[in-house]
C-alpha cells in the first residue's frame, strides 16, 4: 500500500494557474480539484426563479449539517468567510449586550470589531498566543463574570497555527448560559468537529480551506438557541447582507435575500462530495501535519507556537538574518510554490504552510519541504537535516504505529 494511504483518494489532479505554473500551498485558498472547476462551469438558470435551485440549495446544505452533526439549521451565504463571522455577530447583537471575546490570536480579537460595530460591548479575555486556551482559567474567570449574551472564539487560528479545544470550551459557556459562536474556517473539514456534542451555536466555514473550494462562499449552522435569540431581538439587525434570519425561511417561501451565486455553489457541492468521498481526510491531515512539524524541527527551524497545533497550517518563525519577503519570493520565482508570510502583530516574523484539503497529500507536501530547504541554503541558513527525508520517513513511522 505505501505512503498512497496519505494521499487524496479522488479527484488527485488540482486545478493549476497555468499561465504561472504556481503550485498553491497557503493556508488558504488552496488546490482545487478539476472536477470542482468545471462543476463551477456549468449552464445555470435563474436560481431566484428555478424551484429545482431551492431543492439543490437545501439538499447542499443538508449534507452540511449531516457532514458536521449539526441538529440546526444551515445556510450558504454569498461571500468569503469573514461575511460568515460578521454576520453571526450582527444577528445576535444588539445595542448595550455584552460579548466575552476570547482572544488568543489575531482572529480570535478581530471580533471585538464586529461586536462593537453592531453596538455591542466587546470584553476581550487574553490569552497567550503561543498556546491554546486554558479551559481551567477560562473558567475561573467566568465564575466571576458571566453575564455575557454570547462568547466569540476561533476553532483553528490560521495566522498563528493554534487549535482550540472548542469540545471543551463551548459545553463550559454553555453551561454558564452564554451562547457561543465559533470561527472554524479553517479548523472545519481539518479538525474533528461535531456541533451538537460541542454545544456550538453558530459554526462558521469558508469554501477556500478544507473544503477545497475557490474563495467566495461562506457556510454558518444555526442552533435552535441561537435562532431564538435573534428571533426575540427588542431591536432589528442592523445590517441587509449579514442578516442571518433573512434565510429563515428560503425554503418555505421560495425566496433568497439576494441572487445566490449559483456556479460557486455547484462547485461548492462538487468539493463536499469529493469530501464525503474521501473517509481518510481527518487521519490524513493529522499525520502529514505532524510529520512537517517533524522535518521542520529536525532541520533547525523554530515553530512559532508551544502547544496545540492544527492539523491545517504550520507556522514557522523567520529564521534570524533573513527576511519572509526573501523567502516567499524565491519560493515562487525559483520553485513555483507560493507559501505565505502573515500579517498585523505576526508580519514579516512569521511564515506559514497550508497543509489542508487538496494540499494535504505526500507529493506536494515533500516537494515544498525540499524547496524551503533548498531556498533556505541559498539565503545562508544552514539546515540541519533534509526536511523532506524527514517528512517521508516521519510517514512511513506513522503506517507501522
Amino acid at each position: 500500500m505505501g505512503l498512497d494511504i496519505f494521499d487524496i483518494k479522488i479527484c488527485k489532479s488540482p486545478a493549476a494557474i497555468k499561465d504561472e505554473k504556481i503550485k498553491l500551498m497557503t493556508p488558504g485558498p488552496v488546490q482545487t480539484a478539476e472536477n470542482v472547476m468545471e462543476a463551477r462551469s456549468r449552464a445555470f438558470t435563474n436560481p431566484d426563479l428555478d424551484e429545482s435551485f431551492y431543492d439543490f440549495y437545501k439538499e447542499t446544505c443538508d449534507l452540511f449539517a449531516k457532514e458536521l452533526h449539526s441538529s440546526g439549521d444551515v445556510y450558504i451565504l454569498g461571500g468569503e468567510g469573514i461575511l460568515g463571522l460578521e454576520a453571526a455577530c450582527a444577528s445576535l447583537t444588539e445595542p448595550g449586550d455584552r460579548v466575552l471575546v476570547i482572544d488568543n490570536g489575531i482572529f480570535g480579537k478581530g471580533f471585538a470589531d464586529f461586536v462593537s460595530i453592531y453596538q455591542g460591548e466587546p470584553v476581550l479575555y487574553m490569552c497567550d498566543y503561543h498556546r491554546p486556551v486554558d479551559v481551567n482559567a477560562l473558567k475561573l474567570f467566568l465564575d466571576k463574570d458571566s453575564s455575557f449574551k454570547y462568547a466569540t472564539v476561533v476553532h483553528s487560528d490560521t495566522p498563528s497555527g493554534v487549535l482550540n479545544p472548542v469540545d471543551k470550551i463551548c459545553p463550559l459557556l454553555k453551561s454558564y448560559g452564554i451562547l457561543t459562536v465559533v470561527d472554524t474556517v479553517t479548523g472545519m473539514f481539518a479538525e474533528e468537529l461535531d456541533i451538537d456534542a460541542y454545544m456550538i451555536d453558530i459554526a462558521c466555514g469558508g469554501s477556500q480551506k478544507a473544503l477545497s473550494a475557490p474563495p467566495g462562499l461562506t457556510f454558518v449552522t444555526v442552533s435552535k438557541d441561537a435562532m431564538e435569540a435573534m428571533e426575540c431581538r427588542n431591536t432589528p439587525v442592523r445590517s441587509f447582507y449579514a442578516n442571518l434570519l433573512a434565510f429563515k425561511t428560503y425554503y418555505e417561501d421560495k425566496w433568497f435575500p439576494y441572487t445566490m451565486p449559483a456556479s460557486c455553489i455547484y462547485g461548492l457541492r462538487t468539493a463536499l462530495d469529493n469530501l464525503i468521498a474521501d473517509t481518510n481526510h481527518l487521519y490524513r491531515h493529522k499525520c502529514i501535519a505532524s510529520a512537517v512539524r517533524r522535518a521542520l524541527v529536525a532541520a533547525g527551524l523554530e515553530l512559532y507556537l508551544e502547544d496545540g497545533y492544527a492539523s491545517s497550517v504550520t507556522v514557522i518563525n523567520v529564521p534570524e538574518g533573513l527576511e519572509d519577503s526573501q523567502i516567499l519570493g524565491r519560493m515562487r520565482t525559483g520553485y513555483g510554490i507560493m507559501i505565505a508570510g502573515c500579517f498585523d502583530i505576526l508580519a514579516g516574523k512569521v511564515i506559514r504552510i497550508g497543509h489542508m484539503g487538496n494540499n494535504a497529500n505526500v507529493t506536494d507536501v515533500a516537494e515544498t519541504l525540499d524547496a524551503l530547504g533548498k531556498v533556505l541554503t541559498e539565503l545562508g541558513f544552514k539546515c540541519k537535516a533534509g526536511m523532506k527525508e524527514i517528512f517521508l520517513n516521519s510517514l512511513e513511522a506513522e503506517m507501522v504505529v
